[in-house]
Parts: C-alpha cells; structure tokens; sequence
C-alpha cells in the first residue's frame, strides 16, 4: 500500500535516510523542513517544502494541499550543551514547535505520527543496558524536551486517539552505502565523524574526553547504530501504527557497546591513516556505559539492525567523507 508521508526535518541527517528509505519502499514523500541545520542538497527522495514546524499558517497550507497517511517528525536542536546554554530555544522548538505539529495534524485529521526521540532521555543510566522501562530522567533541556514531547504523545492517544511512535535512539552513525547522504553538522560534535575528519585532514585532531572511566579500555563505551537501521525502523514502526492504537516507545541500539578508543582504532583500520588526537579531561555527565537493549523493537517491529560491526559502520561513513556531497 503505497503511502503519503510528510517527513519533518527530512533534510537533516536521520531524517533524509528515511525520507530515502520510505520511497524505495514505493511511498511517496514530501518534506518539510526550515533548513536552519539541514541541508537542501540531502533533499532527493519527494518534494521541499520549505517550512518551519512552528509556524501554523504553513502546517495548515501544507496539510490542505495534500490528504497525508502519516507524518514523521525529525524536527529538532539536538546539541546537549547548546541546550545548557540556550534552554528557551530548545523548549520553543522541540515542544513548543512539537505542539503546534500535533495540534495542525489534528485540524487535518492526521492519526499516527512517528517521532525522533533519543536515549538523553534518560540522563544517567542505573543499569549498563538499557530497556524502556529504565526511568527516565533527563539531565539536560535537549533529553528534558523530548521527554516532554513523549509524555504530550501518550496524553494525545487518549485525547484524541493519536497513534505515535517515539524511537529513542542512541549513537546514530555511517551514510548510505551508495554516499548520496551522510552526516554533515556545523558544529560537529560526533564521535566517529569528527575522527575521519581528523584522519583526513580535514579537521582538527582530535579530542577524546576522559581515560580513567571504570570500562575495560577507561574510555567511554557507547552504542552505535547505523542510519540506514534507524531509517528501517521508522517504515517498521509505521507499519506498527496500523495495527496498535495508542503511544509507544522504543529503544533503538546496535546492542553492543564500542569504547572511545576501539573506535579510533577502527577508524585507522579503515582509513589506513594515522589519527592524530589530544586527550582532554572527562566532560560532565558522560556516563562510562551507555547501551541500549532493542529487544522490544526486535520483537514487536520485527527489527533487526544489518550493521553489527564497527568497522563496516565506519566504513560506510568514510566513503561519504572521503567525497562529500554537501
């Protein structure tokens, strides 16, 4: 059955691997996106349009040109220190912006929306694998927002029978193994991109935070989970949303956790080239492990990440940074 499907911040990088995902699959796409972080170019599977989630009067324009299935929501600031500094710019434009979303998709009698949620909801983790009834509780207006956001979906179900989605991801990583798409931020603040940048020449060396964590290497141990997956996981929770009234969440992870320093190491193996980095003192609030456990996704979505190894993820990554599109 093919679908129409509004992807919001389906410019960005998440956002456009699914916009690509959805109309392979045969559905058609529109996007929607202010463009403030992503990017036009990434834009290649549906139509642009140029628009920010806030703005009523544009939702409104947007929902009566077209009659839409479903809407995915990628729209948001995501950098946990920007939103330290800048709380009332993360609030306006992740719940605030969010609420306006929902409340033009009720005018059009939109009912199932799949959200872009994240693991900072929740803040220091009490366990080293996290299910999605570890509580949550954000350490930061970026986890706090989404939070919030999550918590307005389960309240719009029994409202007014909204059916939702909200996908929590952790370490999204890699590109399109074609390279069409692949991570471009500004600033950029990823572990696995900011490493090939340094390994190419690009960038600056780079900065690893913290060697004396309680992990079997004393870096951090974080869960990387390939674009292209998160991308499946979006059409499979679509596909969910026939079948399941109500709100739902689930964690979405590789299942393994990578350490800082076996992720360099993963990088000079598949660049061939030295890394050139500096050690800086542990940054506040990294916790040493954080990894996800997706069995619920595997078991209701029918989700089953195709990228398991590092070397493959950063491979994939590598080929986009080697020639970048945008």
């Amino acid at each position: 059955m093919t679908l129409e499907v509004l992807v919001c911040g389906g410019a960005g990088y998440i956002g456009s691997h699914a916009a690509r995902w959805l109309a392979e699959a045969g559905h058609r796409v529109t996007v929607l996106d202010n463009l403030s972080t992503g990017h036009r170019e990434a834009v290649r599977w549906g139509e642009l349009v140029a628009a920010d989630i806030r703005d009523r009067q544009a939702l409104d324009r947007v929902f009566a040109a077209r009659r839409y299935d479903a809407v995915m929501h990628f729209c948001a600031l995501s950098l946990v220190g920007e939103s330290m500094a800048r709380p009332y710019a993360y609030y306006d434009n992740n719940v605030a912006g969010t609420l306006t979303l929902l409340e033009a998709m009720r005018q059009a009698d939109v009912q199932r929306l799949v959200f872009s949620s994240t693991a900072a909801v929740f803040g220091m983790p009490q366990q080293a694998l996290i299910e999605e009834d570890h509580p949550a509780a954000p350490i930061n207006p970026y986890g706090a927002s989404k939070l919030m956001v999550e918590r307005m979906l389960a309240d719009a179900a029994l409202a007014y029978g909204l059916r939702s989605v909200a996908l929590r991801y952790f370490n999204a990583a890699g590109a399109t193994p074609s390279a069409q798409i692949g991570e471009s931020h500004s600033p950029e603040t990823h572990l696995i991109p900011n490493a090939l940048r340094a390994a190419a020449g690009t960038g600056d060396p780079l900065r690893l935070f913290g060697n004396d964590y309680p992990t079997r290497d004393g870096t951090c141990v974080r869960d990387y989970v390939h674009v292209d997956d998160l991308a499946a996981a979006h059409a499979a929770a679509l596909d969910y949303l026939d079948g399941h009234a109500g709100a739902h969440r689930f964690n979405l992870g590789n299942g393994q956790g990578f350490s800082v320093l076996e992720v360099t190491g993963a990088v000079r193996e598949v660049t061939g080239r030295e890394l050139p980095f500096e050690w800086q003192p542990r940054r506040a609030g990294d916790p040493p492990t954080l990894v996800a456990s997706s069995a619920r996704a595997r078991e209701q979505l029918g989700w089953n990440p195709r990228y398991t190894d590092l070397r493959e993820i950063i491979a994939t990554a590598w080929r986009w940074h080697s020639h970048p599109r945008f």
